[in-house]
């Protein structure tokens, strides 16, 4: 069912069966590695979540599901303040956390290439198949995660639709021990990113922006979102 959690679901409340002939012709096509939710190295943070991925596909060490996390999220345009704030915590918390973010065009690149600049470790959540590289310039981020760091999905192959990009949102923060939004608008995919982190119970960071730029920082600061100034604040909240 190519990693649709309904129809996946809906098939083992049915108690189908499966036919082991189309099984392990799939099987066979995999490049990847998986993990299911019955085996036991499945991330333990995601059993807490809501709709968890019954299959995990990934390449690299899933060993780091099992450090201090940080999910770190943002617009996919940044301005250059986002740009330079995001980039300037990231390489910070990166001696702390492992950085969990989506590979998106924006403040999620900056999050996982700083990481790597400190030699820290960083996951990416895709929002596509494992195989399916997006955004398509892309490729070198996603070639060095893929052999030095971890990249997960809960689709296999080349998939590409669009509804799946907001579901993926659940992992990076079912993944994250609390969440940094660096800079965002008000009704945007890190919105959802930050509804599903509440949901979950996990601590919202946010950096403040300046007031010309894209306000959703402010708006979650106003509603209790703790306001962070410097990475220390992060650090003393989630560590100690």
């Amino acid at each position: 069912y190519n990693g649709d959690f309904n129809r996946i679901y809906e098939a083992l409340n049915k108690k189908e069966i499966f036919v082991e002939e189309e099984f392990l012709k799939l099987k066979s096509l995999l490049k990847c590695n998986y993990v299911t939710i019955l085996d036991e190295d499945y991330p333990a943070r995601l059993k807490l979540i809501n709709n968890p991925p019954f299959v995990l596909f990934y390449y690299g060490d899933l060993s780091l599901v099992n450090t201090a996390t940080l999910g770190v999220v943002g617009m996919r345009q940044p301005t250059d303040y986002g740009k330079h704030i995001s980039a300037s915590f990231c390489e910070t918390l990166a001696d702390h956390f492992t950085i969990v973010s989506g590979m998106a065009k924006g403040i999620d690149s900056i999050a996982h290439f700083s990481s790597m600049k400190k030699n820290g470790n960083t996951i990416a959540v895709l929002g596509t198949g494992i195989d399916q590289v997006y955004p398509v310039n892309s490729q070198h981020l996603y070639e060095d995660l893929k052999m030095h760091q971890l990249i997960m999905s809960e689709y296999p192959f080349e998939i590409h639709d669009k509804a799946t990009f907001p579901k993926r949102n659940r992992i990076i923060a079912g993944l994250s021990d609390g969440l940094l939004v660096c800079q965002s608008n008000i009704h945007s995919g890190t919105m959802i990113t930050v509804g599903f982190a509440l949901e979950q119970g996990k601590e919202v960071f946010c950096i403040p922006c300046r007031i010309t730029d894209p306000n959703g920082t402010l708006m979650l600061i106003e509603q209790g979102a703790h306001l962070v100034t410097c990475p220390k604040d992060i650090i003393e909240e989630l560590l100690f």
